[in-house]
């Protein structure tokens, strides 16, 4: 079913785009031709298709889970936390934003 002009002006009135008549009318022409192609891979014939997150079978290569802070680090992080306004036990205290 393709869209009218009212439709694609009131789907630009919620999204709160400002369109003029001549976009308006290139707007509804590019939508109906994605419905259009909706509806032709609609018509593909997926039974016994597998749902698939990935075009290829591809993993995460992931690192150990090990622990690399160091004492270097901790003197690296005092001195970031030498000019915060507000530390405790090498955390940085901010203000409360929800009550």
């Amino acid at each position: 079913m393709p869209l009218t002009v009212l439709e694609v002006e009131r789907i630009a009135a919620l999204a709160r785009l400002e369109m003029t008549p001549d976009a308006s009318g290139t707007a509804r022409q590019q939508l109906n031709d994605i419905f259009s192609l909706i509806e032709i891979l609609q018509t593909a014939d997926t039974q016994g298709v597998a749902p698939m997150a990935h075009a290829q079978d591809v993993f995460q290569r992931l690192r150990e889970d090990a622990v690399t802070y160091t004492d270097s680090d901790a003197a690296q992080r005092d001195l970031f936390q030498s000019i915060a306004p507000e530390v405790e036990a090498g955390l940085y205290l901010v203000p409360r934003v929800i009550e």
